[in-house]
């Protein structure tokens, strides 16, 4: 078999030229990190269920027609995925005070919102991923204004469904970001999510206890950081219990026509 050729190598994924012209395999890698690149460890496994649950989220998002870069998934850690243009910016959307800008606004964490708050930070590690502003992005052209209503749109939506989603299972969405990129089909273009969404974007707590079940378990040395993904994906249905399989031990993870029935 032919070696695939690496198009790019991020913090915890991979990308490879795909099967087809504008297709691309994502790879899930089993590193975590935190400020910056700073902290960083290898977790075996943290790569498998951040790719089902990414998958789980994006083909729950395409139900409710948000355009999305995923097309299906290959195996336990690769996606097959559409080619896009990254956008050079992380979008945050925040319910509740937590992380940075606790500090930059004196917020007590855990304080809810008034209204989901929408961020967005320039992806340059070298300057560890400044919070720009809308004038500075279209002064400098990393978006039009159209780019920015569309993304604000999206994520707006992405966040009202993941906060029902999450609910449903006893989890609290507390902030998330999301990445978007631009889709070419001849001249037409559109803007798609892209990147992931998983427990590595997203701040999780437990409704019921406040347990964190998100990166912060990395960031904040508390440990257990598969064990809380994997709540995440049992609660959500990903996983199946022990008790429900035969000479398996811990979760097993459900195939993709499993969890995507209607």
């Amino acid at each position: 078999m032919a070696r695939r050729k690496q198009i790019y190598e991020g913090k915890a994924k991979i990308l490879y030229e795909g099967p087809e012209p504008g297709t691309v395999i994502q790879y899930f890698k089993d590193d975590a990190t935190a400020f910056n690149n700073q902290k960083h460890a290898v977790l075996e496994g943290k790569g498998v269920l951040n790719n089902r649950i990414s998958e789980f989220v994006m083909v729950a998002l395409e139900r409710i027609c948000i355009p999305t870069h995923f097309i299906k998934r290959l195996n336990m850690r690769e996606q097959l995925i559409y080619h896009v243009e990254i956008i050079p910016l992380e979008v945050v959307v925040r319910n509740v005070a937590a992380g940075s800008i606790c500090k930059r606004l004196g917020l007590k964490e855990g304080d809810p919102l008034p209204r989901p708050v929408i961020e967005f930070y320039y992806k340059k590690d070298e300057l560890g991923d400044p919070l720009v502003t809308e004038d500075q992005i279209t002064a400098f052209n990393w978006a039009n204004p159209q780019e920015i209503d569309d993304m604000v749109a999206y994520t707006l939506r992405i966040n009202d469904f993941l906060s029902g989603m999450f609910a449903g299972v006893g989890i609290q969405l507390i902030d998330f970001k999301v990445e978007f990129g631009r889709q070419y089909d001849g001249d037409l273009m559109r803007i798609i999510l892209a990147d992931e969404i998983s427990p590595d974007s997203c701040r999780l707590w437990d409704i019921a206890t406040g347990e964190i079940l998100d990166k912060d378990r990395f960031r904040k040395d508390l440990g257990g950081l598969t064990d809380a993904y994997t709540e995440v994906a049992r609660r959500l249905g990903i996983l199946r219990n022990q008790e429900e399989t035969s000479d398996t031990k811990g979760p097993v993870l459900v195939s993709s026509n499993d969890v995507n029935k209607d």
